[in-house]
């Protein structure tokens, strides 16, 4: 029903009929997002192909010539705006020469709208197809607009102008967009401002006919071909009603509408052009996708002309009356994207694909490029250092050792107890300040992350040689985690514990601060976790001596000012810069109630021991004695490495698995505690998704963090640089595993690598799990087959899996469901993702941590984080 034939020829054979009626026909050749070169290289020989076989087609006289459409993502696996050079080099030249055999053969070639974030790169390399030489005097190029895009109507004046400037006629589809559900849901997870679309169908329509009378105007005759793409018979008879001529033809889906075109054919003699996907059924599911979920789609006229209960009075109703009638223009039941949470808002995420988002941004990043930052660690509000020398540490960037980020001072023994002392010493004044005022000054803290997120992006950036998608999500993420812990703080205050005692008497409990927390937290995430660490002890009443990752001491710094600022009192609040020495010393001073701390596990196992040795045993029962009360043991929060896995079945699809597992152990340079480590492939299909992977790995893009068009950057220093080339040598050299590829290093900065701490991303097949030899923190993915026709293949792997000890995440890739839950029950992970990559947890979406190696629990971002930095007192 949804593909005139596998193949051009039969697909010329099968449209036969319908061209006799009287049909032309527009040739889909399916495929998109190619993620490789070579699935560009084999849809490129498609169109080719489709383009001299479609030569052959003939129509009924006085009919349009058929014409063949291609999807630009197809044609160049990194077709994207952030890659504008790339496309508009690379991706030009490859249209520009099916441009010349088109026109050889005089066959029109139609541009394909698709993602919103691609609109302007498509307009971009548009204009210089349409201007080019080879293309002048034509009058062949098309493209597609879709109506329910806010920007639809600018797009067509833009377009009108240019065909005016260049002379040339430009075929225009007017859609009205296939991609409504993805680009909702996009803009949510971006944290958009609002959306791309109109989010009533009414609006669509509306859009749709507005556009339509504009491209029907007669001073674009001459300009633009109107091809009106539609199968709503109001939308159909209101352009027929507005139309003045008949310089224009209506488009129509292969297998659909075929009694609505008739007539228009036969009773107006107006040209109607058959869209017909053509291709093998391994390449129709994004297409097949798109269809159903728009013909089944409650407000599709389609599927309300299907529906006999559906009254036909309704179905009438113009859209611009449907849409004036409504309390408001936008789908209220519809958040906007930063209200997706309620009455908590979401945090903002910048579009680098938007350039009149992007173009400002970027300016102001810039601005703070030359700026040099200093850290000390701070006091009750004063910056304090040891007046040693030798403790100034010049700052710099992970990517280029010669740019000089800034000068951090470590702090001594003194410093680190004298900290502990002044958050002690201000627990009393901070528990007096009510729940409602704490979450209140987080909110705070959330607003002036936000009001300084150029600057937090650049320190991120050249401190921890972070790229720019990955900078965006970090402050994000540190934002989410202020309003999120805000609310706990709020809810958790309400709560009321009663029971009855052994004594038969009624008791009422409520939550109170513990004390004072030691929050130690990484540089993989030195803002988000640090962060998430201080605010979420702030808020239940503790007070917080920080100790950051001594290579991110900058942005700790930075952000405990912001804390400061928005009114986190100097006494509640301390600040610690230094290496493990004075963490040895935070962690081992009497007094304190806690430790949160993210990092690896053999040093949380380390701070465990320092909690609760003898000599701290001996000192809480002499106080305990001299008091006559009892005092508090203090906890330990630790969130810490994993082997983490991905498991992978014969019935999953290759170019998702490729494109997640790549994301999964390659993004932040592999430096993310749920990043993926081994990829555990069904035998069935993993050469060809071996393949992928390396096909994929070769067009990522690793070099300067700094630039957007980079995937990957550095990582943080030489000593984690030199651990994990060690290891992939090792890998060289062993007997059950291979080296399959590494991404090189970008050209541009090539001549920086003696100054830069770069490992190339390297994928490596493995024999067995044991090999590896524990977690490598970085851009390295083993891979591993299994056989699932063994009773236990499955099993055995999930076993060895279960057997490293570690337990956080678990990417499981299956489209079959009982597959998938039976995995998920069987792994002893703390996250568990299925069909999808497995990093990038978002705050009370997907509350994150593991267990057995990996960590303690309670999650971070979940409801149980903040009641575990309190307890419970009678009342």
């Amino acid at each position: 029903q949804f593909v005139l034939g596998e193949t051009i020829e039969k697909a010329n054979s099968n449209s036969k009929p319908y061209r006799d009626k009287g049909y032309t026909y527009s040739f889909d050749m399916l495929g998109e997002a190619a993620i490789t070169e070579k699935d560009a290289k084999k849809y490129f020989d498609d169109y080719l192909g489709a383009i001299k076989a479609v030569a052959n087609v003939k129509v009924k006289d006085g009919m349009p010539k058929p014409s063949v459409s291609i999807k630009l993502s197809a044609l160049h696996p990194r077709y994207e705006a952030t890659q504008d050079k790339r496309v508009l080099n690379e991706l030009k030249a490859t249209v520009l020469t099916l441009i010349k055999e088109a026109r050889k053969v005089d066959v029109d070639l139609s541009i394909d709208a698709e993602e919103a974030d691609r609109l302007e790169i498509s307009l971009r390399l548009f204009e210089e197809l349409y201007r080019d030489d080879v293309t002048k005097g034509w009058g062949g190029l098309g493209i597609v607009v879709q109506a329910y895009s806010k920007r639809c109507i600018a797009v067509l004046a833009w377009l009108a102008s240019l065909a005016k400037e260049v002379g040339d006629v430009i075929p225009l589809r007017l859609v009205k967009g296939a991609y409504w559900d993805s680009e909702i849901k996009l803009a949510q997870q971006k944290g958009l401002s609002g959306y791309p679309v109109w989010t009533r169908k009414e609006g669509t329509d509306t859009a749709y006919l507005a556009c339509a009378r504009f491209l029907l105007s007669e001073h674009l005759q001459g300009l633009i071909w109107p091809q009106f793409a539609t199968h709503n018979a109001h939308t159909l008879s209101c352009v027929m009603t507005m139309s003045t001529h008949k310089n224009f033809e209506f488009q129509r889906l292969h297998g659909m509408g075929d009694a609505l075109y008739d007539h228009i054919l036969q009773a107006y003699k107006i040209p109607v052009r058959i869209y017909a996907p053509v291709g093998a059924h391994k390449d129709l599911l994004p297409y097949l996708v798109r269809r159903l979920l728009e013909n089944g789609a409650n407000s599709s006229f389609v599927h309300q002309l299907l529906d006999k209960s559906y009254p036909i009075e309704k179905l009438t109703v113009h859209p611009y009356d449907k849409l004036t009638s409504q309390e408001s223009l936008r789908n209220m039941k519809i958040p906007l994207p930063l209200e997706i949470y309620g009455e908590r808002k979401a945090s903002y995420g910048v579009n680098v694909f938007i350039e009149s988002e992007w173009t400002p941004f970027k300016k102001a990043i810039a601005e703070s490029n030359g700026h040099l930052w200093q850290a000390t660690s701070i006091i009750n509000g004063e910056d304090v250092d040891t007046g040693r020398p030798d403790h100034n540490i010049q700052v710099r960037a992970p990517y280029k050792h010669s740019e000089i980020v800034g000068l951090t001072h470590f702090a001594n023994e003194e410093i680190a107890k004298k900290a502990v002392e002044v958050a002690i010493a201000g627990q009393a004044d901070w528990q007096a300040v009510s729940a409602s005022e704490r979450a209140n000054i987080l909110r705070k803290i959330a607003e002036l992350m936000e009001e300084n997120y150029a600057e937090l992006m650049a320190l991120l950036q050249r401190e921890a040689g972070k790229t720019m998608q990955d900078c965006i999500d970090e402050v994000r993420e540190a934002v989410d985690f202020c309003r999120f812990y805000a609310d706990e703080a709020e809810r958790l205050d309400t709560e009321v514990n009663s029971y009855v005692n052994l004594d038969g008497e009624q008791i009422k409990q409520k939550r109170q601060a513990r004390g004072t927390m030691v929050c130690i937290s990484p540089w993989n995430f030195p803002l988000a976790i640090y962060t998430g660490q201080i605010v979420a002890s702030l808020v239940a009443g503790n007070t917080v001596v920080a100790k950051p990752a001594e290579q991110t001491s900058l942005v700790a710094h930075y952000a405990v000012q912001l804390m400061h600022k928005a009114g986190v009192p100097h006494s509640a609040l301390q600040l610690v810069i230094g290496a493990g020495d004075v963490g040895k010393v935070l962690t081992q001073a009497q007094g304190i109630s806690g430790v949160i701390f993210t990092g690896s596990t053999r040093t949380a196992q380390l701070i465990n021991q320092s909690l609760f040795n003898a000599n701290r045993s001996a000192q809480s029962n002499q106080l305990a004695q001299a008091t006559q009360s009892t005092e508090d043991l203090p906890i330990l929060i630790a969130e810490t490495g994993g082997q983490n896995a991905m498991i992978v079945d014969s019935t999953a699809l290759p170019e998702q698995i490729a494109i997640d597992a790549v994301m999964g152990a390659f993004g932040s340079a592999g430096q993310r505690c749920s990043a993926c480590r081994i990829l555990c492939v069904q035998d069935d299909i993993a050469d060809n998704v071996i393949e992928l992977i390396k096909g994929h790995m070769a067009e990522l893009v690793v070099g300067n963090p700094t630039e957007v068009s980079t995937d990957i950057g550095p990582v943080i220093d030489s000593e984690a640089q030199q651990a994990l080339l060690a290891h992939i040598e090792r890998m060289k050299t062993a007997e059950d595993a291979e080296i399959l590829y590494q991404t090189p290093i970008s050209d541009d900065w090539k001549d920086y690598l003696d100054q830069a701490t770069f490992v190339r991303p390297t994928a490596i097949e493995v024999q067995n799990i044991e090999v590896i030899g524990g977690e490598h923190f970085g851009p390295i993915l083993h891979i591993l087959r299994y056989n699932a026709e063994t009773a236990k293949g499955l099993d055995n792997m999930i076993d060895q899996i279960n057997a490293t000890g570690y337990g956080l995440t678990l990417g499981i890739h299956s489209r079959i469901e009982s597959v998938s839950k039976h995995i998920e029950r069987r792994a002893i992970v703390g996250n568990t993702y299925v069909n999808r990559n497995q990093i990038g947890a978002v705050v009370n979406v997907q509350p994150f941590g593991g267990n057995g190696l990996s960590g303690t629990g309670p999650k971070a971002g979940g409801p149980h984080y903040v009641a575990r930095l309190m307890k419970w007192v009678a009342v």
